[in-house]
């Protein structure tokens, strides 16, 4: 990762070839904090207002408003590159109604990815936000991610295992920063996990130290006290997949 900009392609003929710049694009924001059967998330509130209202411009809904119906509704009012879903989610293998995408009032089945209408802009950038959206079996190649780059999304951003609700924070802010400059999508998810590998993104006196940046922490995410992001357990499980421009 500190020498090259990765990219996992599953199919060479799923990759659009055409470069299209991200710079200036809306982003769609969306994502849950509470649950009534799921730990909560505390840091998604500070996550998705943060990418949406402060590093870029976009629209944000969380907990009610983070609904099917409402992710459809707003893909088919506006024409948004970007799309962040951060929330929870689990894949297991076997039957697909065995793993999900938790909204607010429902569960994304895993067959159900396809009844999102993904191309319609086209979107360039889908991130999931959540634990082991890039974990699929034979039947379902890369998980969620691979199921939406069929359905025509052009890159995702997702994980690998379980990640910290924390971690993911600091990761995605980070992202979102440098994509403003970085010359395509993988190169600035590689600057940013250097960021978390040389420090420069930790937890200290109650606030997220980015490398540019600092952001008040919730209070249940402040409690965790002064700790480095160092660690690949909070940085490797995101992973670029299919196009890295």
């Amino acid at each position: 990762m500190e020498n090259y900009s990765i990219s996992r392609i599953p199919a060479f003929n799923l990759i659009e070839k055409d470069y299209v710049g991200l710079q200036n694009s809306p982003v769609l924001a969306m994502g849950a904090s509470e649950f009534t059967d799921l730990n909560p998330l505390p840091a998604v509130p500070v996550e998705i207002k943060t990418i949406a209202q402060e590093l870029w411009q976009g629209k944000v809904f969380l907990n009610e408003t983070f609904t099917l119906q409402n992710l459809k509704a707003q893909l088919a009012s506006q024409d948004y590159k970007i799309v962040h879903l951060a929330t929870h989610a689990e894949f297991q293998p076997g039957a697909p109604s065995n793993s999900f995408i938790q909204f607010w009032d429902s569960k994304l089945k895993l067959d159900r990815m396809r009844s999102i209408d993904w191309n319609r802009t086209p979107i360039e950038l889908l991130v999931l936000s959540a634990c082991k959206t890039a974990v699929g079996d034979k039947d379902a190649e890369l998980g969620f991610a691979g199921l939406a780059l069929q359905a025509g999304v052009k890159s995702a951003i997702a994980s690998l295992w379980q990640v910290s609700n924390a971690g993911t924070l600091a990761l995605m802010t980070e992202f979102y920063q440098h994509l403003q400059t970085a010359p395509i999508k993988a190169e600035a998810l590689r600057q940013a996990q250097i960021a978390m590998i040389e420090g420069k993104v930790r937890l200290e006196g109650g606030e997220l130290r980015g490398s540019n940046r600092g952001l008040s922490l919730p209070p249940a995410l402040a409690k965790l006290g002064n700790e480095n992001l160092r660690h690949p357990y909070y940085w490797a499980a995101f992973t670029m997949i299919s196009s890295p421009w």
